[in-house]
C-alpha cells in the first residue's frame, strides 16, 4: 500500500449517505422532506417551523431523530420506517467500487445513522450488497447518533472493531472527531476538503482512493 498509515489496518469503516453513493444522487432531499412532515404531524407545526426544528435538532444532536427523542420522546422505530422510505431510482451499480471495497484486506462494514434496513436498501442499489461483512445502523448504537462517542464504542464493541487498527470513511467532518481521537486512520470523503486536524486524508473519488491502497 503506498500509504503507510493503512498498512495494519484489519477493519474498514464506511458511512452510508453521500460516501457510498454520490451527493449527486440527493437521497437525502427526500429523507429530510419525510422528516419535515413527520415533525408536522407528530408536534402539530406547521411546515416552516417543522423544518426549522428538523435542521436545529440535526445540528445540535447529531440527527433529527436525537432531537425528537430528547425533546420530546418519540418512538423511534415507526420514525426510521417512514422517512426511510424513499426512492432508489437515482442510484446505480457502480462496479468499481464494489471491486475496490473487496479487495481491501479485513473487514468492511457499514456503520450509519440511517437504519440498517434502509442502508441495505442502499448498499443493494449501489452493487454493494456483497462488497460487506456487516452493516450497522443508529438502532445498533441504542439510537444515539454518531458524533456521540458513546455511539460509536457500542458499534464498534458489537462489531469487534480495534480502533487502532482500524480506518474511518465519512462525508460529515463531525463524525470523524471521535474516530481519531480513539485511534482510527480518518478519510473524508467530500468533494471538497477539510483541513481539520483530525482528518489524516481526504478523497473526492472514493474508488479511485481504496484501489490506490492496493497498488
Amino acid at each position: 500500500m503506498p500509504h503507510a498509515d493503512f498498512d495494519t489496518v484489519e477493519t474498514w469503516v464506511f458511512d452510508l449517505d453521500n460516501t457510498l453513493y454520490p451527493p449527486a444522487a440527493r437521497l437525502f432531499d427526500q429523507i429530510e422532506a419525510r422528516m419535515t412532515a413527520y415533525v408536522m404531524d407528530a408536534l402539530h407545526l406547521p411546515r416552516t417551523e417543522a423544518d426549522r426544528l428538523r435542521a436545529h435538532y440535526w445540528q445540535l444532536y447529531g440527527t433529527t431523530l436525537a432531537g425528537l427523542m430528547h425533546e420530546h420522546g418519540l418512538d423511534p422505530v415507526p420514525y426510521l420506517e417512514d422517512v426511510h422510505d424513499i426512492s432508489m431510482a437515482a442510484l446505480t451499480p457502480d462496479p468499481a467500487l464494489a471491486a475496490a471495497i473487496g479487495a481491501l484486506p479485513g473487514r468492511k462494514i457499514v456503520y450509519t445513522n440511517g437504519s440498517a434496513p434502509y442502508a441495505e436498501r442502499v448498499l443493494s442499489a449501489r452493487g454493494l450488497a456483497r462488497a460487506f461483512d456487516a452493516v450497522f445502523g443508529v438502532e445498533h448504537a441504542a439510537y444515539r447518533p454518531k458524533p456521540d462517542r458513546r455511539a460509536f464504542e457500542t458499534v464498534f464493541a458489537a462489531a469487534g472493531v480495534t480502533p487502532a487498527r482500524a480506518a474511518m470513511f465519512e462525508d460529515d467532518p463531525r463524525n470523524l472527531v471521535v474516530p481519531h481521537e480513539m485511534g482510527m486512520r480518518t478519510v473524508h470523503v467530500a468533494p471538497v476538503a477539510d483541513p481539520a486536524p483530525h482528518i489524516h486524508h481526504h478523497t473526492a473519488d472514493l474508488p479511485g482512493f481504496l484501489a490506490a491502497l492496493r497498488q
